[in-house]
């Protein structure tokens, strides 16, 4: 997939994952966190025998968009117990 849908399709799916889980970010932290999201979210889609992320549709910015989310609540469990 070529950089810039990453860029895009992170920046969606950060800013999704950080409605979800509370907490504004910046756009930058969102497209840090959805390309982190869409990475882990695949992993875990492909562990599960579902498929990683496979482009620029809905189905991958799903995906993203839980990993970014089991990211983001990974963060907050380790930010309270720090």
């Amino acid at each position: 997939m070529n950089i810039l849908l990453w860029i895009i399709l992170g920046a969606l799916a950060g800013y999704l994952a950080s409605l979800i889980m509370g907490g504004g970010r910046s756009w930058l932290a969102n497209v840090i966190i959805g390309v982190l999201g869409a990475g882990i979210g695949g992993f875990v889609a492909s562990l599960l025998g579902l498929g990683g992320v496979t482009g620029f549709n809905l189905y991958s910015l799903l995906v993203a968009v839980a990993g970014a989310c089991l990211l983001l609540g990974l963060f907050n469990l380790l930010k309270k117990t720090l």
